[in-house]
């Protein structure tokens, strides 16, 4: 007598609940005078024997028997599995084939032909103690009845609970029966069932991402001179506008540029006088404008107007300063000013960036890279803010893969105004990269696998399940998406699945098949 333990708290509850009807096949033997025959002393057909070639046409075989049923070798189907008739139900219980097997189906035996107990078959079948008829027996299903599960009540190819190894060879939309003990048994265990919702669904590659400034939006404003910081009008986290100063600087050189334009800016104020009253030349009054145009030229990129210039010639003894100023609006993110330091030429003062806009860098798995393509959405999200996604762009692949990680850069941006992602943040990004405004959900937890594959339990009467092979989407939030297998209107088990999956699982658990 087979036995076996099990230890999970939760099949044992299955167990005590359903009761000992979800046990797989326990087909008694019942035989009876006459049936069969003794093969003990039966004389086999030798490959020499000239009947045996010259009825089936087949070449002689080679001799060799079977050494647990003295049959040949080449055709001892219940040694060798590969020899039994492909779709034909095997009865593992009694070693033949299941519409052969009068111990489980004797309504279906045919009391006017002789049958051979040893090896499972007709006599006017048999190929083992008759190799020379070997391919001339009749078909399997020749009589066009159906062999039913006398136990469960289903038909014996569609029963899971004595077949539940045939869950490996089931296609999306097939499926096997699963007969409960009783209609009240969904009940007391808890079996809710609810068919399936209709709702969106996004498919997306999962990647690992880091936080970065918009490279687009981001400047350091440097000393343009050596010089002197005189003033520091702005702080860390400063919002400025575009032209803003935010330093001043005074410098020798600066100085020195302007006293030049002053003079300059003097001497053509002298010769248009002198030229309006025909005094000079039109050719001095060229190079005084020429002379003026060269010494205002460094001026002028430095930020310093015309106006300001002639400002300077009025007024000799004001301090000549620099105004640095933003190149654009933004946030002041860094900052090495300090007043009164001596800074040379390209020093960076600060930097600058607007938030408005964050890029974000992902680690996209080569695996996905057929998938992934510039111009999806991302969703950003962060652990230190569970309660936000940041909706976004991709906007650039790499085109390199990482020799160690196998991983491609990509970048992907997204608006932020209220300034919550910070820079060097680590996230985790989702790329859309297909949607289904229309897909077929179920809890997560109606889905269990058997033998590697998804399997949901759709009811077809109080105490009958169907287990259907489902072919399976994109899993989010709770929510599973069917894509194959399952229709809309469907009434599926969500609730207590496991208990439905024991039942289907019992015979290989212990409960199955017993005949000692």
């Amino acid at each position: 007598m087979r036995s076996k333990l099990i230890g999970t708290g939760a099949f044992l509850l299955a167990l005590a609940v359903l009761g000992p009807g979800l046990a797989g096949c326990q087909k008694q033997p019942a035989h009876t005078e006459g049936d069969g025959h003794d093969h003990e002393h039966k004389r086999y057909s030798t490959p020499d024997s000239p009947a045996a070639t010259a009825v089936t046409g087949q070449p002689a075989l080679s001799g060799a028997k079977c050494a647990v049923h003295a049959a040949p070798k080449e055709l001892c189907f219940l040694c060798d599995a590969a020899l039994r008739d492909k779709g034909r139900l095997w009865c593992a219980e009694h070693h033949r084939y299941e519409d052969r097997c009068w111990l489980c189906h004797p309504e279906a035996r045919d009391k006017n032909r002789l049958y051979c107990d040893e090896h499972g078959l007709y006599e006017d079948e048999c190929f083992l103690c008759h190799p020379e008829l070997q391919g001339t027996g009749k078909p399997v299903a020749a009589s066009g009845a159906v062999l039913m599960c006398a136990e469960h009540g289903v038909a014996e190819a569609e029963c899971g609970i004595c077949r539940p190894e045939a869950t490996r060879t089931l296609k999306p939309g097939e499926s096997l029966k699963v007969r409960l003990p009783s209609p009240a048994s969904t009940k007391i265990v808890g079996i809710r069932t609810a068919s399936p919702q209709i709702g969106p669904t996004t498919e997306g590659v999962e990647c690992f991402a880091e936080v970065s400034f918009n490279q687009n939006a981001l400047a350091q404003i440097v000393a343009p001179v050596s010089g002197i910081l005189q003033s520091v009008d702005v702080d860390l986290g400063s919002r400025v506008e575009e032209g803003q100063v935010v330093a001043k600087l005074w410098s020798a050189s600066v100085a020195e540029a302007v006293a030049r334009a002053v003079l300059t800016h003097q001497t053509l104020d002298r010769e248009r006088k002198l030229s309006a009253g025909q005094v000079t030349s039109q050719a001095v009054l060229q190079e005084a404008e020429a002379a003026h145009n060269a010494a205002c030229l460094p001026l002028r990129t430095l930020g310093f107007t015309e106006e300001r210039i002639e400002e300077f010639s009025h007024r000799p003894q004001e301090q000549v300063l620099l105004e640095v100023r933003a190149p654009f609006a933004g946030e002041i993110v860094e900052r090495t000013a300090v007043r009164g330091a001596l800074v040379e030429t390209g020093k960076p003062l600060f930097v600058l960036t607007d938030r408005a806009i964050m890029w974000a860098v992902l680690q996209v798995p080569e695996t996905a890279l057929a998938h992934v393509r510039a111009g999806q959405a991302v969703e950003l999200r962060v652990d230190s803010l569970p309660d936000n996604v940041f909706p976004g762009q991709l906007t650039w692949i790499g085109p390199a893969v990482d020799a160690h990680t196998r991983m491609t850069l990509a970048r992907a941006e997204f608006a932020d105004a209220q300034g919550l992602l910070k820079d060097k943040m680590f996230a985790r990004a989702r790329i859309l990269t297909r949607r289904n405004e229309k897909a077929l959900l179920l809890p997560t937890a109606a889905v269990q696998y058997v033998a590697g594959r998804p399997l949901v339990f759709v009811q077809a009467a109080a105490d009958l399940f169907d287990a259907r092979a489902v072919q399976l989407g994109v899993q989010f939030e709770g929510h599973q998406e069917v894509l194959a297998g399952l229709g809309p209107q469907e009434s599926v088990a969500v609730t207590h699945t496991f208990a439905l999956k024991s039942a289907l699982l019992m015979s290989r658990l212990g409960a199955g098949c017993a005949d000692d």
